[in-house]
């Protein structure tokens, strides 16, 4: 800004808000129509994990086709990424027959599973219930919490493939200096057959030798309790694909779904940005997300869990005030502790048509309030404006 600098902001996937803005003239805009050299996309394959048959390992998290695709990719010498999103750790209740999974009714997010209290809950506005023993929907007893990584994933890839060579390429495996590195350097050389990752694998990455992508959990991207979760799944989907096939030769993507039905897998499997767009805009309107209103994030955070609750709630209550049913909170985050601290959250949604100024006023005269008060000023305090 002080130097009158132009900014390029450049992605094959863009946020709906950068591309609400760009319509809407706010930045400038410029599309590319054709893949560089002309490569072709990907072949995407849905493998439905309610009628596959599991590996012969127990547990297993990779389906009969994935092994055979694996398997034939081998075969032909060609090197394969397995892809599970790191969030797959997160607990989220879903029927392995029909794929339901517990939403909020009223927030548009995914419920979280919390073991200690047996309760599936909402962390944006606490809404919960009882972990049931029947699949709403089709009343199957076959109601999983889902949620593993990559190390389990790694150990299973082990049983079935003892000849492979096989790395796995996470936040635990790259920590040392030249690690991550080294890891991109040992499968560009073709001394990894079978490389297994988080979203590290996703990122323009460029092998020329990955015949297969697989997708292990493409429901842990979408059962996530955050209001972004349909586009970052179409996100991380079309980037981790991205990284199949190459000049001459067309690549192969397999992904791995309780819900063959999602909506946005259809938009993967068409390359399709401007239907997932269209899709979210209409979502987001209706309730009340950006692009159509700013939200606001305050956390509150103490060693005491009982105090900050207090607080939390003593705050809320000063900011509803003046915001009424624009607030939604408070309520833990889905880590409801980071070092030692305890955390609640309060989210305030402010449509257009209301006046930062005033919502600014207001806000500080909360924050004044909370840190005038005898006890609760001890709390500590953020506040994040538009949260990713």
């Amino acid at each position: 800004h002080a130097l009158g600098a132009k900014v390029l902001i450049g992605s094959a996937t863009p946020s709906v808000e950068s591309t609400y803005s760009a319509r809407k003239g706010k930045f400038g805009f410029a599309e590319l129509k054709k893949r560089f050299a002309d490569i072709q996309l990907p072949s995407v394959h849905i493998v439905d994990m309610t009628k596959s048959k599991r590996a012969d390992v127990m547990d297993a998290s990779l389906s009969a086709e994935l092994v055979e695709g694996i398997k034939a990719a081998m075969v032909q010498k060609q090197q394969v990424i397995l892809f599970q999103n790191r969030r797959g750790y997160a607990p989220f209740l879903m029927c392995e027959s029909c794929g339901w999974s517990a939403e909020c009714v009223n927030c548009d997010v995914n419920l979280t599973f919390h073991k200690h209290f047996e309760k599936m809950l909402c962390h944006y506005c606490g809404y919960n219930y009882k972990l049931p023993k029947n699949c709403p929907q089709c009343n199957s007893a076959k109601l999983k919490v889902k949620g593993f990584g990559t190390e389990k994933i790694e150990n299973q890839l082990e049983t079935i493939f003892p000849e492979a060579r096989i790395a796995r390429m996470d936040l635990d495996t790259t920590r040392k200096k030249n690690a991550f590195q080294n890891l991109i350097t040992a499968f560009e050389e073709g001394s990894i057959d079978i490389l297994v990752g988080t979203q590290m694998v996703s990122k323009g990455l460029d092998f020329e030798n990955v015949g297969l992508v697989g997708v292990l959990s493409a429901d842990s991207l979408w059962n996530r309790p955050d209001f972004r979760a349909f586009e970052r799944a179409y996100q991380m989907l079309t980037q981790v694909s991205g990284r199949a096939g190459r000049k001459g030769r067309r690549g192969r993507v397999l992904i791995q779904t309780f819900r063959v039905d999602h909506p946005v897998l259809e938009y993967v499997i068409n390359h399709s940005y401007e239907g997932m767009y269209q899709h979210q805009i209409s979502e987001r309107q209706q309730f009340a997300y950006p692009p159509y209103t700013r939200i606001m994030q305050f956390k509150l955070m103490h060693t005491d869990a009982k105090f900050t609750k207090e607080a939390a709630v003593y705050f809320a209550g000063l900011l509803r005030e003046r915001f009424g049913k624009r607030i939604l909170g408070p309520e833990e985050p889905t880590i409801p502790r980071i070092r030692g601290r305890f955390i609640r959250q309060i989210f305030l949604k402010m449509e257009g048509t209301l006046s930062l100024k005033q919502s600014r006023k207001a806000v500080w005269e909360c924050i004044d309030l909370l840190e005038g008060h005898e006890s609760y000023r001890k709390a500590k305090f953020q506040i994040d404006v538009d949260p990713l």
